[in-house]
């Protein structure tokens, strides 16, 4: 028996990255909104799942919007900063994340979180869906979004949706198989991993950690050959010693029989189970391997094994099937260029459907298996970054069904292209997108398919919280004053994108970043976009060398023009498991 049934303008199924942007956005922008989560958590992947060490959006242009907004957050909160692992600029303590959303949600007052619930059953009448059964209550509303980790909403509703592998002949993509063979059918989908966190207990030793089921060290035999220990480590290391352990080398990726997360209910248990266990096994491994000062975390997720996320990080789930489909040839760079093109539906029209920024390269889990794929890497600051791209509003909404929309991995894209759009910066702007959209149709009176475009892109840009990034574009910062001029202008003139990347004469704001540090020394130029500084000054660093590594494009314009061997004084963060300085402001001399 439904104990009650609540009447939403939005209602969003699923707290992960994704799922919590939208119900935030959507209720910022004033339409009633009921948030259920499965966890007590919100933010998914960069909080439940214990990916705090995100990939993606990195250089300044690009962190806009509620990622961006989430970033500033955390500068604020997390002492000593985000410059701890060298695998991602940002680098955080989970339950920070956690503490951040739940401040956005609670400051909310016409936005209701309920936790611990999943859905059951989806409402519909025709091809309009109208509301979610759970447990013990329902939700009805105009607009549903599937927030889910696994596009759970999409199976319940039969909503047409993909998993698993295209041949190339569908899209025609270049890194797609030619036929199906041993790895499409032994990895339907990327594998995913079980986060652990783990501590340095110093002089102490920690509690022991034990094996689990199925432990096999030759699994993990060779996991850090060619890096080291410490290199392995700091990877993804976190403040106050702390591991993050996502490790894809001989690590804690699990991909076994991995099609059982859509069976059932059951079944999908016993992988969550077996993908722990996993996980159990690589830090038992690890810490037999590297000693009894590497133990479990304590404390950090809320629930009694404190050290394992709340469920495992999904790097792929269900597919809708939409009005648009993102295929790998939409991610790639353009001849000659630094960027992907911008979607341009209807383009005799001359309309674009952009309404978020990836820019992550295209990276594919399948353990003990190297899967080529077309390259969209550049060199950029100093350091490899990814080819931009853009997500278009049509990969969003079915091909077929009213009242409904996606907001995390689960939007029309390729197994293919799915390798870049399920980063989190990513989804999380597909999430600011999806609840920007819902609130703007409830206030239209409209279905997501006949929201126009530019309504929906407008206000994204113009938002008075968190404006979003819609035209990538490498040079132009969000607190440049013309930086929703360019917005439009190549939003009307998509024909005038510049393969650079770089928009005309643009001025840079180059005030210098509070947290940064002065020093003095000398440039090396060891290749293009690799330098290196050697310390004068202060005495304390003298004669260290450090790499040099940037977000700000001026910087990046200046190293590239500094001869080999100039003096220089420069102001930056120092990023010892990457030997990096993060350099924000630069002179010569």
């Amino acid at each position: 028996m439904l104990n009650q049934t609540y009447t939403s303008d939005v209602l969003v199924v699923g707290g992960g990255t994704g799922g919590t942007a939208a119900a935030i956005q959507a209720a910022r922008r004033g339409a009633k909104t009921i948030l259920v989560s499965e966890f007590s958590w919100l933010g998914g992947m960069l909080t439940s799942a214990g990916v705090s060490v995100p990939d993606g959006n990195e250089l300044e242009a690009f962190q806009t919007g509620l990622w961006g907004a989430f970033l500033q957050e955390l500068r604020q909160r997390q002492p000593g900063g985000l410059d701890n692992s060298w695998v991602s600029f940002f680098s955080y303590d989970p339950r920070i994340g956690a503490e951040i959303f739940a401040d956005w949600v609670q400051e909310l007052p016409n936005l209701h979180w309920i936790s611990g619930q999943v859905p059951i059953e989806v409402f519909r009448q025709g091809d309009l869906i109208t509301g979610v059964r759970f447990a013990d209550f329902a939700v009805t509303a105009k607009i549903i979004l599937d927030g889910t980790e696994l596009g759970d909403l999409l199976a319940l509703a039969d909503i047409p949706h993909r998993w698993g592998w295209e041949l190339q002949s569908e899209w025609g993509e270049p890194s797609a198989p030619v036929t199906f063979n041993s790895l499409t059918q032994r990895y339907p989908v990327q594998a995913p991993t079980y986060v652990v966190i783990m501590q340095d207990f110093g002089e102490a030793v920690a509690p022991e950690i034990p094996a689990a089921p199925n432990y096999n060290p030759s699994q993990f035999t060779g996991a850090w050959d060619g890096y080291g220990a410490e290199t392995f480590l700091n990877y993804g290391r976190l403040p106050g010693g702390l591991f993050m352990i996502n490790w894809p080398i001989c690590g804690n990726d699990y991909g076994e029989g991995v099609g059982r997360l859509i069976e059932s209910d059951v079944s999908r248990g016993e992988f969550i189970q077996e993908s722990r266990w996993h996980s159990q096994n690589f830090a038992h491994f690890i810490q037999k391997q590297l000693g009894v000062r590497y133990g479990l975390a304590e404390k950090v997720f809320p629930h009694a094994s404190t050290a394992f996320a709340l469920h495992p990080y999904y790097r792929e789930s269900r597919r809708l099937v939409g009005l648009t489909t993102v295929r790998e040839q939409d991610i790639l760079p353009i001849a000659k260029g630094r960027v992907a093109s911008i979607f341009n539906e209807a383009f005799a029209l001359g309309v674009c459907g952009a309404i978020a920024v990836g820019n992550y390269a295209n990276d594919h889990h399948y353990p003990g298996v190297q899967f080529p794929l077309q390259p969209k890497s550049i060199r950029w600051g100093g350091r490899w970054t990814g080819t931009p791209f853009t997500i278009p509003y049509s990969s969003l909404i079915p091909a077929a069904t009213d009242g409904f929309l996606v907001c995390e991995k689960n939007i029309s894209v390729s197994h293919i292209a799915n390798g870049a759009t399920r980063l989190q910066p990513v989804v999380m702007g597909i999430g600011q997108v999806a609840g920007m959209a819902a609130a703007i149709c409830v206030e239209l009176n409209c279905q997501p398919r006949d929201l126009p475009v530019r309504i929906l892109q407008t206000a994204l840009l113009a938002d008075n919280r968190s404006k979003a990034l819609i035209i990538p574009l490498f040079n132009l910062p969000p607190n440049h004053s013309d930086w929703r001029y360019w917005q439009l202008y190549y939003l009307d003139n998509p024909q005038a994108y510049p393969v650079s990347g770089d928009c005309p004469d643009s001025a840079f704001d180059k005030a210098l970043i509070q947290e940064s540090n002065c020093f003095k020394g000398i440039f090396f130029r060891l290749s293009q976009q690799e330098y290196r500084f050697t310390v004068t000054a202060p005495a304390a660093y003298q004669g260290q060398n450090w790499q040099l590594v940037t977000l700000r494009s001026h910087i990046d314009e200046q190293l590239r023009a500094y001869p080999h061997e100039q003096l220089v004084t420069l102001w930056g963060r120092q990023n010892h498991s990457g030997n990096w300085l993060l350099v924000e402001h630069l002179t010569e001399g």
